[in-house]
Formats: C-alpha cells, structure tokens, sequence
C-alpha cells in the first residue's frame, strides 16, 4: 500500500487497482498550491473519492474530481446528496458505522468528535474512515476530532495498524492530545499527522511538537506530495 500526503487532511491511498484520493482540498489550500505538486498528479487515476466531513477545507475540490473522473464519492449521506449537486454523480451514500465494499478495500465511517457543515447548511455527522484493505493494511484516518473514549472500541473492532491523525490544534486536537490518543487506545505501527502548517496563525506550523510527544514510535512527516509505502 502506498499513502501520498498534499497537504492538510488529503490523503491519496493507493492499494491493489484502486486510488482513494480522502479530503481532497487542493486549489484552495495554501500549503498545496506553494507545493510545487500539480492538481493533475494528485488526482490521476483517482477511482474513489472519500469524505470525512462537510467543512469547506475538507471537500475542496470534490465535486470537479468525480465528475471529471466519474469516481464514486463515499461519504455521509447528507453530505453525499449536497456534493451530487456539486458535480458528484456516482454516490455511495453511508453513515456511522456503515461500511462500503470494494475490490480492494472495504471503507467504514466511525465517530469522531467534530460538526459539519457549509455555508451555514448542515452536512451530517462528521466521521473518521476506516480503510481495510485487501492487501493486509487497515489504515483509520481520523477526520477533524478531539479524543474521545469510543478510540478504544475503533482500535480493538478494527485494529488499525497505519494512524492518521489530526494535531494542528485550534480546531482538532493539539500535539499533547493527539499523542496522548495514539498511545493510549492504539498500536500504530505507523502514524501520519496532519491538519497543521495550513492557515498560519491558526494551527501549528509543523508536526515537531507532536513528534516530539510521540518519541519511541514510528511517526512519518512526509513533504506535501511525498510517498510512504506501508
């Protein structure tokens, strides 16, 4: 399995023939554009595009991916339905819990401890995602969240072994909490932070503190469109 971080909560995630491009927040995202990574290789190929929730820098360039690619989007339904007038037509319309199978990976929405919306509409709950993959890998991809005491249930029903996590602070957990979680509920073998550098002045501007917190476990800080393979 590879996982190509651009910036922010986006994550393509390529396993067996598919690509799942996750939070695909990319023209508007100040940390992508200064990348020097084109819209075109972080979205070639894409067959699957996933949300965990409706907030603006989250959905990013949803709607113009599948409809240009004609990928399915995987997400909550209220969130679905408003991105199917944004130029979604395939939809696999889920919700908390519900899992969505494929050839190569089955993807479940699980909680997390956030709100969702934009433009003032409600777009559902906000969701982690989960993402088993037929090659041996499960990979939870946190959303925007705090901790919250249902990690521990995520952590022995799925028993994720690659972590994305949230650590930026302001509005998702800081780097003390965000290591706190990761080592109390979960035994990542490898763990990619993320939600941080984005909006200077509102999150912190890199993962050193959060790394520093996580000393004695294996955390990868990828460069915006650099590649792990896991």
């Amino acid at each position: 399995m590879k996982i190509t971080w651009f910036g922010h909560s986006c994550f393509r995630i390529e396993t067996g023939k598919s690509v799942l491009l996750i939070d695909p927040f990319l023209k508007g995202s100040p940390t992508f554009q200064k990348s020097g990574v084109s819209f075109e290789t972080a979205t070639k190929g894409v067959t699957h595009v996933a949300l965990t929730h409706g907030h603006d820098d989250h959905i990013g360039d949803t709607g113009e991916i599948c409809k240009a690619s004609g990928a399915p989007l995987l997400a909550n339904y209220e969130l679905a339905l408003h991105l199917n007038s944004k130029g979604a037509e395939k939809l696999e319309p889920m919700n908390t819990g519900g899992t969505v199978y494929t050839a190569d990976f089955d993807l479940t929405l699980v909680n997390a401890l956030h709100s969702s919306s934009s433009g003032g509409a409600y777009l559902g709950n906000p969701n982690g995602i989960v993402v088993t993959s037929k090659e041996g890998r499960t990979v939870y991809h946190m959303g925007d969240t705090d901790m919250f005491s249902g990690m521990e249930l995520i952590a022995e029903f799925h028993k994720p072994d690659v972590g994305i996590v949230p650590i930026g602070d302001r509005f998702t957990m800081g780097a003390k909490a965000a290591a706190f979680a990761c080592k109390k509920f979960f035994s990542f073998k490898t763990i990619l932070p993320c939600h941080y550098g984005t909006f200077e002045g509102m999150l912190d501007p890199d993962a050193s503190k959060f790394v520093a917190e996580m000393k004695g476990h294996k955390v990868a800080v990828p460069k915006i469109g650099e590649t792990v393979s896991v």
